[in-house]
């Protein structure tokens, strides 16, 4: 994943710092986000990284539900990190940030954390960085691992799909094509996945979304 093809949190750098309070209104955050954290179980002593934490609402999320997890934010924005920074001091929690992207820079070793996380970004993506950022998180992962994504997916109805090429004008229509085509679980396998797939949906006023999860190493 290039650095010159980064796309801030809402499309545009400029509309970063109205990011949570949209967000929280329009994606039922704290559902949506909570749902992902019970899929992945977080246990006492798991190493939890989040992949494009961006203000960090769920890295601290899974570090409140799991107090006794060590959880690590992930993020190419400095600016959104900042946010971040912000936020988990005054929670006074202890979770790390890291800046850097899911690419093939070691940014982590291989096989350092029990599950990955990440929300609203693989959309970001294009076809080739998908590909990029899962084969990563596959290294960052340990064989029992488990990989939970909560983002766009296929369009249910003519609202959602409707509402969603909003979506497409702001992060770019190509970019969105895997999530609507339904291929995430495909390009998870791809990258060594095992037992990758769609595990549910809900609607939003931004278009559907699904969660995924993939599990282990493939074979």
């Amino acid at each position: 994943m290039h650095e010159h093809s980064y796309v801030p949190a809402l499309g545009f750098g400029w509309l970063t710092r109205f990011y949570d309070p949209l967000i929280a209104v329009t994606m039922r955050e704290q559902v949506l986000k909570g749902r992902l954290i019970d899929a992945a179980r977080i246990a006492p002593g798991h190493d939890v990284l989040d992949v494009g934490c961006g203000t960090g609402t769920l890295a601290l999320l899974a570090k409140t539900r799991q107090p006794r997890a060590r959880v690590v934010g992930l993020d190419g924005d400095p600016a959104v990190l900042a946010i971040a920074r912000r936020k988990i001091e005054r929670a006074g929690a202890l979770v790390e940030l890291r800046e850097g992207l899911a690419n093939a820079e070691p940014v982590f070793a291989p096989a350092s954390f029990d599950r990955v996380l990440t929300s609203l970004v693989i959309h970001h993506l294009t076809s080739e960085q998908k590909r990029e950022a899962l084969a990563a998180i596959r290294r960052w992962l340990r064989p029992d691992g488990e990989l939970h994504v909560l983002d766009f997916g296929p369009q249910e109805g003519a609202f959602a799909s409707g509402v969603s090429r909003v979506i497409g004008w702001f992060d770019g229509a190509h970019r969105l094509r895997d999530n609507w085509d339904g291929r995430l679980p495909a390009l998870m396998r791809e990258a060594g996945f095992a037992h990758a797939r769609e595990s549910g949906r809900a609607l939003t006023p931004l278009g559907s979304v699904s969660f995924y999860e993939a599990k282990g190493l493939a074979g």
